[in-house]
Protein backbone atom coordinates (compact mmCIF):
# COMPACT_ATOMS: atom_id res chain seq x y z
CA UNK A 1 0.00 0.00 0.00
CA UNK A 2 1.46 3.68 -1.23
CA UNK A 3 1.33 6.70 0.87
CA UNK A 4 -0.50 9.86 0.04
CA UNK A 5 1.47 12.96 -0.01
CA UNK A 6 -0.60 14.23 2.95
CA UNK A 7 0.63 11.26 5.24
CA UNK A 8 4.26 11.53 3.69
CA UNK A 9 4.53 14.69 5.15
CA UNK A 10 2.83 13.56 8.33
CA UNK A 11 5.82 10.76 8.63
CA UNK A 12 8.41 13.79 8.03
CA UNK A 13 7.07 16.12 10.67
CA UNK A 14 6.81 13.20 12.95
CA UNK A 15 10.32 12.42 12.46
CA UNK A 16 11.42 16.21 12.14
CA UNK A 17 10.33 16.12 16.05
CA UNK A 18 11.68 12.66 17.10
CA UNK A 19 15.24 13.45 18.93
CA UNK A 20 17.62 10.62 19.91
CA UNK A 21 19.03 10.68 23.11
CA UNK A 22 22.50 10.26 22.93
CA UNK A 23 25.09 11.14 25.82
CA UNK A 24 28.94 12.12 24.45
CA UNK A 25 30.46 9.76 27.06
CA UNK A 26 34.41 10.05 27.89
CA UNK A 27 35.43 6.73 29.42
CA UNK A 28 38.51 5.55 31.19
CA UNK A 29 37.11 2.98 33.01
CA UNK A 30 38.23 0.09 34.36
CA UNK A 31 42.13 0.97 32.87
CA UNK A 32 43.52 1.47 36.82
CA UNK A 33 45.43 4.23 35.72
CA UNK A 34 47.50 5.45 39.09
CA UNK A 35 47.15 9.31 38.31
CA UNK A 36 49.88 10.77 40.62
CA UNK A 37 51.06 14.19 39.13
CA UNK A 38 49.27 16.79 36.25
CA UNK A 39 51.43 14.69 33.79
CA UNK A 40 50.24 11.23 34.60
CA UNK A 41 46.37 13.04 33.65
CA UNK A 42 47.59 13.78 30.73
CA UNK A 43 45.80 11.92 28.69
CA UNK A 44 42.43 11.91 30.60
CA UNK A 45 43.04 16.07 30.06
CA UNK A 46 43.29 15.98 26.63
CA UNK A 47 40.46 13.84 25.82
CA UNK A 48 38.25 16.30 27.81
CA UNK A 49 39.55 19.33 25.85
CA UNK A 50 39.59 17.41 22.39
CA UNK A 51 35.84 15.90 22.86
CA UNK A 52 33.43 18.65 21.07
CA UNK A 53 30.56 17.82 23.06
CA UNK A 54 31.24 16.25 26.22
CA UNK A 55 28.19 15.10 28.42
CA UNK A 56 29.60 12.37 30.35
CA UNK A 57 33.30 11.59 32.16
CA UNK A 58 33.77 7.82 33.47
CA UNK A 59 37.12 7.78 35.74
CA UNK A 60 35.39 4.74 37.65
CA UNK A 61 38.58 2.01 37.94
CA UNK A 62 41.55 4.28 38.61
CA UNK A 63 43.12 5.91 41.40
CA UNK A 64 43.29 9.98 41.35
CA UNK A 65 45.97 11.71 43.56
CA UNK A 66 45.35 15.46 44.25
CA UNK A 67 47.76 17.18 41.74
CA UNK A 68 46.15 14.81 39.05
CA UNK A 69 42.70 15.89 40.01
CA UNK A 70 43.76 19.87 39.79
CA UNK A 71 44.52 19.04 36.25
CA UNK A 72 41.66 17.15 35.07
CA UNK A 73 39.34 20.40 37.52
CA UNK A 74 41.46 22.71 34.93
CA UNK A 75 39.82 20.44 31.89
CA UNK A 76 36.83 20.33 33.07
CA UNK A 77 36.33 24.03 33.94
CA UNK A 78 35.70 24.85 30.47
CA UNK A 79 32.93 22.13 30.13
CA UNK A 80 29.43 23.98 31.09
CA UNK A 81 27.81 21.31 29.09
CA UNK A 82 29.27 18.59 31.16
CA UNK A 83 26.18 16.62 32.62
CA UNK A 84 27.16 13.60 34.28
CA UNK A 85 30.15 12.88 36.67
CA UNK A 86 30.56 8.93 37.01
CA UNK A 87 33.31 9.14 39.92
CA UNK A 88 32.78 5.49 41.56
CA UNK A 89 35.65 3.62 42.54
CA UNK A 90 38.48 6.53 41.64
CA UNK A 91 40.53 6.68 44.46
CA UNK A 92 41.87 3.16 45.38
CA UNK A 93 44.65 2.84 47.69
CA UNK A 94 44.58 6.54 48.54
CA UNK A 95 45.22 7.60 51.96
CA UNK A 96 42.02 9.00 53.04
CA UNK A 97 43.54 12.94 53.33
CA UNK A 98 43.99 13.02 49.58
CA UNK A 99 40.32 12.30 48.73
CA UNK A 100 38.65 16.11 50.31
CA UNK A 101 40.90 18.06 48.64
CA UNK A 102 41.08 16.38 44.98
CA UNK A 103 37.18 15.88 45.36
CA UNK A 104 37.11 19.87 46.28
CA UNK A 105 39.10 20.20 43.09
CA UNK A 106 36.45 18.48 40.95
CA UNK A 107 33.96 20.29 42.33
CA UNK A 108 35.26 23.70 42.15
CA UNK A 109 35.51 22.82 38.38
CA UNK A 110 32.24 21.80 37.36
CA UNK A 111 30.51 24.78 39.98
CA UNK A 112 32.80 27.33 38.02
CA UNK A 113 32.30 25.88 34.54
CA UNK A 114 28.44 26.42 35.03
CA UNK A 115 27.40 22.90 34.26
CA UNK A 116 23.59 21.57 35.23
CA UNK A 117 24.60 18.42 36.85
CA UNK A 118 22.10 15.53 36.04
CA UNK A 119 24.04 12.20 37.53
CA UNK A 120 26.80 12.16 40.16
CA UNK A 121 28.24 8.88 41.14
CA UNK A 122 30.74 8.64 43.75
CA UNK A 123 30.08 5.54 44.76
CA UNK A 124 32.96 2.16 46.20
CA UNK A 125 34.55 5.80 47.36
CA UNK A 126 35.60 5.14 51.17
CA UNK A 127 35.90 8.36 51.49
CA UNK A 128 33.44 8.21 54.96
CA UNK A 129 31.85 11.53 56.26
CA UNK A 130 34.97 13.76 55.75
CA UNK A 131 34.14 13.10 51.55
CA UNK A 132 30.90 14.53 52.43
CA UNK A 133 31.74 17.36 53.70
CA UNK A 134 34.41 18.09 50.51
CA UNK A 135 30.82 17.15 48.52
CA UNK A 136 28.49 19.57 50.28
CA UNK A 137 29.39 22.57 48.23
CA UNK A 138 29.11 21.08 44.60
CA UNK A 139 25.73 19.34 46.49
CA UNK A 140 24.19 22.59 47.26
CA UNK A 141 25.68 25.20 44.39
CA UNK A 142 23.23 25.31 41.38
CA UNK A 143 25.59 23.04 39.46
CA UNK A 144 23.29 20.24 41.25
CA UNK A 145 19.85 22.33 41.03
CA UNK A 146 18.71 19.56 37.91
CA UNK A 147 20.31 16.59 39.68
CA UNK A 148 18.58 13.53 38.83
CA UNK A 149 20.52 10.48 40.17
CA UNK A 150 22.40 10.34 43.14
CA UNK A 151 24.79 7.29 44.03
CA UNK A 152 26.63 7.39 47.56
CA UNK A 153 26.86 3.52 47.17
CA UNK A 154 29.62 1.97 49.74
CA UNK A 155 31.22 4.77 50.68
CA UNK A 156 31.41 4.43 54.97
CA UNK A 157 29.58 6.99 55.19
CA UNK A 158 28.41 6.65 58.71
CA UNK A 159 25.84 8.12 60.71
CA UNK A 160 28.23 11.07 59.88
CA UNK A 161 27.68 10.89 56.80
CA UNK A 162 24.05 10.48 56.11
CA UNK A 163 23.64 13.57 57.97
CA UNK A 164 25.78 15.76 56.02
CA UNK A 165 24.18 14.40 53.07
CA UNK A 166 20.54 14.97 54.57
CA UNK A 167 21.49 18.45 54.78
CA UNK A 168 23.02 18.72 51.93
CA UNK A 169 20.15 17.71 49.96
CA UNK A 170 18.07 19.84 52.10
CA UNK A 171 19.44 22.67 51.36
CA UNK A 172 19.93 22.45 47.69
CA UNK A 173 16.52 22.15 47.86
CA UNK A 174 15.58 25.21 49.50
CA UNK A 175 18.02 26.82 47.44
CA UNK A 176 16.89 25.35 44.57
CA UNK A 177 12.99 26.38 44.72
CA UNK A 178 13.66 29.69 45.32
CA UNK A 179 15.84 30.10 42.65
CA UNK A 180 12.45 28.97 40.72
CA UNK A 181 14.40 25.44 39.59
CA UNK A 182 13.67 22.93 43.08
CA UNK A 183 15.66 19.82 42.99
CA UNK A 184 13.47 16.86 41.29
CA UNK A 185 16.03 13.94 42.09
CA UNK A 186 14.76 10.96 41.33
CA UNK A 187 17.00 7.94 41.97
CA UNK A 188 18.66 7.87 45.47
CA UNK A 189 21.07 5.06 46.04
CA UNK A 190 22.99 4.52 48.87
CA UNK A 191 23.95 1.10 50.33
CA UNK A 192 26.69 -0.50 52.56
CA UNK A 193 26.95 3.04 54.44
CA UNK A 194 26.12 1.96 57.94
CA UNK A 195 23.70 5.32 58.05
CA UNK A 196 21.53 2.92 61.11
CA UNK A 197 18.50 4.19 62.57
CA UNK A 198 19.75 8.50 63.07
CA UNK A 199 21.15 8.45 59.70
CA UNK A 200 18.26 6.80 57.77
CA UNK A 201 15.80 9.02 59.78
CA UNK A 202 17.94 12.42 58.28
CA UNK A 203 17.62 11.01 54.81
CA UNK A 204 14.19 10.69 55.67
CA UNK A 205 13.73 13.96 56.17
CA UNK A 206 14.99 14.80 52.71
CA UNK A 207 12.92 12.42 50.61
CA UNK A 208 9.60 14.13 52.45
CA UNK A 209 11.00 16.91 50.98
CA UNK A 210 11.76 16.60 47.78
CA UNK A 211 8.86 14.79 46.90
CA UNK A 212 9.72 13.19 43.25
CA UNK A 213 11.94 9.95 44.08
CA UNK A 214 11.25 7.05 41.35
CA UNK A 215 14.32 4.65 42.95
CA UNK A 216 15.55 4.01 46.29
CA UNK A 217 18.05 1.53 46.95
CA UNK A 218 19.55 1.97 50.94
CA UNK A 219 20.42 -1.83 51.24
CA UNK A 220 22.99 -3.05 54.36
CA UNK A 221 23.10 -0.10 56.55
CA UNK A 222 21.77 -1.47 59.73
CA UNK A 223 18.42 0.22 59.75
CA UNK A 224 16.25 -0.62 62.56
CA UNK A 225 12.20 -0.35 62.84
CA UNK A 226 12.52 3.59 64.12
CA UNK A 227 14.49 4.22 60.80
CA UNK A 228 12.36 2.27 58.49
CA UNK A 229 9.53 3.73 59.89
CA UNK A 230 10.79 7.21 58.64
CA UNK A 231 11.88 6.28 55.56
CA UNK A 232 8.24 4.29 54.85
CA UNK A 233 6.61 7.94 55.97
CA UNK A 234 8.57 9.73 53.59
CA UNK A 235 7.76 7.25 51.10
CA UNK A 236 4.36 8.87 51.48
CA UNK A 237 5.62 11.79 50.00
CA UNK A 238 7.21 10.27 47.22
CA UNK A 239 3.64 8.65 44.63
CA UNK A 240 5.95 8.07 41.84
CA UNK A 241 8.07 5.69 43.34
CA UNK A 242 9.03 2.32 41.50
CA UNK A 243 12.01 0.57 43.03
CA UNK A 244 12.06 0.46 46.41
CA UNK A 245 15.16 -1.81 47.80
CA UNK A 246 15.71 -2.11 51.66
CA UNK A 247 17.24 -5.52 51.69
CA UNK A 248 19.65 -6.49 54.61
CA UNK A 249 18.45 -4.01 57.46
CA UNK A 250 16.08 -4.72 60.22
CA UNK A 251 12.83 -4.13 59.91
CA UNK A 252 11.09 -6.61 62.05
CA UNK A 253 7.87 -6.91 62.38
CA UNK A 254 6.82 -2.94 63.55
CA UNK A 255 9.17 -2.38 60.64
CA UNK A 256 6.83 -4.51 57.69
CA UNK A 257 3.33 -2.98 59.69
CA UNK A 258 4.77 0.22 58.93
CA UNK A 259 5.54 0.04 55.76
CA UNK A 260 2.70 -2.17 55.20
CA UNK A 261 0.72 1.14 55.86
CA UNK A 262 2.52 3.03 53.60
CA UNK A 263 2.04 1.04 50.82
CA UNK A 264 -1.31 1.67 49.15
CA UNK A 265 -0.45 5.05 48.59
CA UNK A 266 2.27 3.88 46.48
CA UNK A 267 0.50 2.91 43.26
CA UNK A 268 3.33 2.83 40.68
CA UNK A 269 5.29 0.99 42.66
CA UNK A 270 7.00 -1.93 40.59
CA UNK A 271 9.65 -3.35 42.58
CA UNK A 272 10.06 -4.30 46.42
CA UNK A 273 13.16 -5.69 47.70
CA UNK A 274 12.77 -6.52 51.75
CA UNK A 275 14.58 -9.33 51.65
CA UNK A 276 16.79 -10.68 54.55
CA UNK A 277 14.69 -8.08 56.34
CA UNK A 278 13.82 -10.11 59.45
CA UNK A 279 10.16 -8.93 58.53
CA UNK A 280 9.26 -12.54 60.10
CA UNK A 281 5.62 -14.22 59.55
CA UNK A 282 3.30 -11.22 61.33
CA UNK A 283 5.41 -8.94 58.90
CA UNK A 284 5.14 -10.79 56.15
CA UNK A 285 1.61 -11.20 56.40
CA UNK A 286 0.56 -7.48 56.34
CA UNK A 287 2.75 -6.95 53.51
CA UNK A 288 0.87 -9.34 51.72
CA UNK A 289 -2.09 -7.44 52.86
CA UNK A 290 -1.19 -4.64 51.16
CA UNK A 291 -0.28 -5.91 48.27
CA UNK A 292 -3.45 -7.77 47.83
CA UNK A 293 -5.47 -4.76 47.70
CA UNK A 294 -3.31 -2.27 46.38
CA UNK A 295 0.07 -1.93 44.25
CA UNK A 296 -1.53 -2.51 40.89
CA UNK A 297 1.52 -2.29 38.61
CA UNK A 298 3.93 -4.57 41.40
CA UNK A 299 6.60 -6.43 39.17
CA UNK A 300 8.89 -8.05 41.62
CA UNK A 301 8.61 -9.03 46.09
CA UNK A 302 11.84 -10.47 47.72
CA UNK A 303 11.19 -11.46 51.41
CA UNK A 304 13.62 -13.94 50.70
CA UNK A 305 15.97 -15.11 54.04
CA UNK A 306 12.90 -13.29 56.53
CA UNK A 307 12.30 -16.05 58.46
CA UNK A 308 8.70 -16.22 57.38
CA UNK A 309 7.52 -19.98 58.05
CA UNK A 310 4.47 -21.77 55.52
CA UNK A 311 1.08 -20.54 55.89
CA UNK A 312 2.55 -17.08 55.83
CA UNK A 313 4.93 -17.49 53.08
CA UNK A 314 1.47 -19.00 51.41
CA UNK A 315 -0.77 -15.76 51.74
CA UNK A 316 2.37 -13.62 50.43
CA UNK A 317 1.98 -16.10 46.95
CA UNK A 318 -1.75 -15.73 47.07
CA UNK A 319 -1.19 -11.57 47.38
CA UNK A 320 0.39 -11.22 43.76
CA UNK A 321 -1.63 -14.35 41.79
CA UNK A 322 -3.73 -11.47 40.59
CA UNK A 323 -1.44 -9.13 39.24
CA UNK A 324 -1.19 -8.43 35.53
CA UNK A 325 2.66 -7.48 35.10
CA UNK A 326 3.96 -9.83 38.30
CA UNK A 327 6.89 -11.68 37.50
CA UNK A 328 9.22 -12.84 40.49
CA UNK A 329 8.22 -13.69 43.46
CA UNK A 330 11.24 -14.48 45.96
CA UNK A 331 11.01 -16.59 49.57
CA UNK A 332 13.88 -18.31 49.17
CA UNK A 333 15.50 -18.83 52.20
CA UNK A 334 11.96 -18.90 54.46
CA UNK A 335 10.42 -22.16 54.94
CA UNK A 336 9.54 -22.10 51.20
CA UNK A 337 9.96 -26.11 51.28
CA UNK A 338 6.56 -26.29 52.63
CA UNK A 339 4.64 -24.39 49.33
CA UNK A 340 6.34 -27.69 47.44
CA UNK A 341 5.38 -30.33 49.11
CA UNK A 342 2.42 -32.94 48.06
CA UNK A 343 -0.16 -31.38 50.36
CA UNK A 344 0.36 -27.65 50.07
CA UNK A 345 -0.20 -24.84 47.50
CA UNK A 346 2.95 -22.90 45.45
CA UNK A 347 2.93 -20.06 43.10
CA UNK A 348 4.01 -19.17 39.93
CA UNK A 349 3.00 -16.90 37.42
CA UNK A 350 3.00 -19.19 34.86
CA UNK A 351 0.46 -21.76 36.71
CA UNK A 352 -0.80 -19.39 39.61
CA UNK A 353 -1.71 -21.58 43.03
CA UNK A 354 -2.40 -24.81 42.43
CA UNK A 355 -3.87 -27.65 45.11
Amino acid sequence: MSLKKDDVGDVTELLAKTKVAQVNLISFKGESLKLNSAEDAAKICEAIKNCKDMQALCLEGNTIGVEAAKAIAEALSKRPEFERALWSDMFTGRVRAEIPPAMEALSDAVISAGTRLVELDLSDNAFGPDGVKACVKLLTSPACYSLKILRFNNNGLGVGGGKLLSGALLDNHKSSTAAGTPLKLEVFISGRNRLENPGSKCLAEAFKTIGTLVEVQMPQNGIQHEGITALAESFRSNPNLKIINLNDNIFTEKGATSMAKVLPTLNNVEVINFGDCLVKSAGAVALAEACCTSLPNLKELILSFDEIKKDAALTVAKSVQNKADFKKLDLNGTIIFALFSSNMSYYDKTHGLHP
